[in-house]
C-alpha cells in the first residue's frame, strides 16, 4: 500500500541517519516517506538483493526502464520512458549494504527524487522488498507528476520484479561490496596506480 506524505510536512533537505549494527552512523536519504511500496518475493534475503542490484538486467522485467548504463564506479545512467518517449537522467549511489540496504538520488534537475530499497527476511524464508521514493518536482512537472502515479509506478514495478525473480529462482550476478557516502569501500587499500573504478553491480 502507497504512503504518501501530505503536502504541508515539509521534507527537509538534510539527509536523515540511521545507525548499523556497529553502530556506526550512515547516511539515509529520505526522513520523511513520499511513497513507500513493498512486496514479499519466494527467495531467500541473499538472491533478491543480488539480482536487484544487477541494474543492467532491469529492462528484461521493466516496464518503463530501457537501458542503463555506467558512468562511475557509483553512478548509472538509466533510461525511462514510454512508448517513443524517453527521459535519460543520471542516478548516484549513496549507500549499500549487501542483503539488506540500497540509497540513492537523482543528479538530474528536474524532477528532484531520492530513493532507498530494504530487504528483509519473511518467516517464510522469503524476502519483504520495501521501496521509498521521494519526488520534488519542479516547474511544469508538479503538474504532471502525482504522488498516486508515482505509487502505482512502484507497485507496478515491484509486481514485475516478483514475477521475475521467482520465475528465474536464482540470481544472474552478484556485486557484495558496501558503498558508503558516495564512496565504494575497499577492504584492503589499493596501491596508487591501481585504483581502477570497479563497477558495483555485477
Amino acid at each position: 500500500m502507497a504512503h504518501e506524505d501530505d503536502a504541508r510536512h515539509a521534507v527537509p533537505d538534510t539527509p536523515g541517519r540511521r545507525t548499523d549494527g556497529d553502530g556506526v552512523r550512515l547516511r539515509r536519504p529520505l526522513r520523511e516517506r513520499y511513497v513507500e511500496e513493498t512486496v514479499e518475493v519466494a527467495v531467500p534475503v541473499r538472491t533478491a538483493y543480488n539480482q536487484w542490484t544487477q541494474f543492467k538486467t532491469f529492462p528484461r522485467f521493466s516496464t518503463v526502464v530501457h537501458g542503463v548504463e555506467q558512468i562511475r564506479p557509483t553512478v548509472t545512467a538509466w533510461t525511462l520512458g514510454y512508448g517513443p518517449l524517453r527521459h535519460r537522467f543520471a542516478v548516484e549511489i549513496l549507500e549499500q549494504d549487501p542483503d539488506a540496504y540500497l540509497a540513492w538520488r537523482g543528479l538530474e534537475q528536474n524532477p528532484s527524487h531520492q530513493g532507498e530499497v530494504e530487504f528483509r527476511p519473511t518467516d517464510s524464508g522469503g524476502t519483504a522488498i520495501t521501496v521509498r521514493i521521494l519526488l520534488r518536482p519542479r516547474g511544469a512537472s508538479k503538474v504532471l507528476i502525482r504522488p498516486s502515479g508515482i505509487a502505482r509506478l512502484v507497485q507496478g514495478e515491484l509486481a514485475n520484479f516478483k514475477q521475475f525473480i521467482e520465475g528465474v529462482g536464482q540470481e544472474g550476478g552478484a556485486w557484495r561490496g558496501t558503498i558508503r557516502n558516495g564512496r565504494v569501500q575497499h577492504d584492503h587499500p589499493e596501491p596508487p596506480r591501481s585504483r581502477v573504478a570497479q563497477w558495483p553491480v555485477g
